[in-house]
């Protein structure tokens, strides 16, 4: 998969820049860099890139500035850089609309294993299964109140209006609907949505989740304090 993936790599220092970029490479990737936000907002406009890998800290149009444009018309997986792994630095990248995020100096298995789910979920997204026979009528909807969730043809309806859902947006959704009513913890989350096999930030779920209640009603998923979230019948 990764000889056909293309990732626009926006990094300020050269030499982090370039030795990412090479490792990318030496998977398979085909890779794209800038050096400033506002570039690699060009770039992005101009060519077609599967994955987007941002620093936080740009000059001109910072990473999580940049990754609000990016959001404004694409869904494409964005993976935030933070130095420090600052909590405001993480906070404002995932509610920017991040996917997910990688402390710097980051470990290159880590850095491509996170990639690669990024590119899971977002194939998952983009390539269901067999979609049902328009005949069925949507017989295998699952309906939530004024929600209607089609986990074949991927399809999130509000009201009969159709929700734009980032991937990681969707797997979260998906997984909630799968099992209504049920308490997931954010651990459970992280290992069934994120693919992390390791214990994660799970303020990569609290974010995810604040995104996902502003696009599908805010008192669709609860808050189960200490354990968990769940989605109402």
């Amino acid at each position: 998969m990764s000889a056909s993936v293309t990732v626009l790599l926006v990094e300020d220092d050269e030499v982090i820049r370039k030795t990412v970029g090479m490792v990318l490479e030496r998977y398979g990737y085909r890779v794209s860099t800038a050096g400033d936000g506002l570039t690699g907002l060009e770039l992005f406009r101009e060519q077609r890139h599967d994955v987007l890998l941002l620093d936080v800290m740009l000059p001109g149009l910072d990473g999580i500035g940049l990754c609000r444009q990016v959001r404004e018309w694409s869904l494409v997986p964005i993976l935030m850089m933070s130095a420090r792994g600052d909590a405001l630095d993480v906070v404002s990248g995932l509610e920017a609309g991040a996917d997910d995020y990688v402390v710097k100096p980051v470990d290159t298995s880590v850095l491509v294993a996170r990639i690669r789910s990024l590119l899971r979920r977002a194939s998952f997204a983009t390539n269901p299964g067999e979609a049902p026979d328009p005949a069925d009528g949507g017989a295998g909807d699952l309906v939530f109140g004024d929600l209607t969730v089609d986990p074949q043809g991927l399809v999130v309806r509000r009201a009969g209006a159709p929700v734009a859902l980032a991937p990681t947006e969707l797997r979260l959704l998906l997984e909630f609907a799968a099992n209504p009513g049920i308490v997931l913890g954010r651990q459970t989350l992280l290992r069934d949505v994120w693919d992390y096999g390791w214990d994660g930030d799970s303020r990569v779920v609290d974010l995810c989740v604040q995104r996902l209640r502003k696009k599908i009603g805010a008192d669709r998923i609860e808050t189960v304090r200490g354990f968990g979230y769940k989605l109402r019948r």
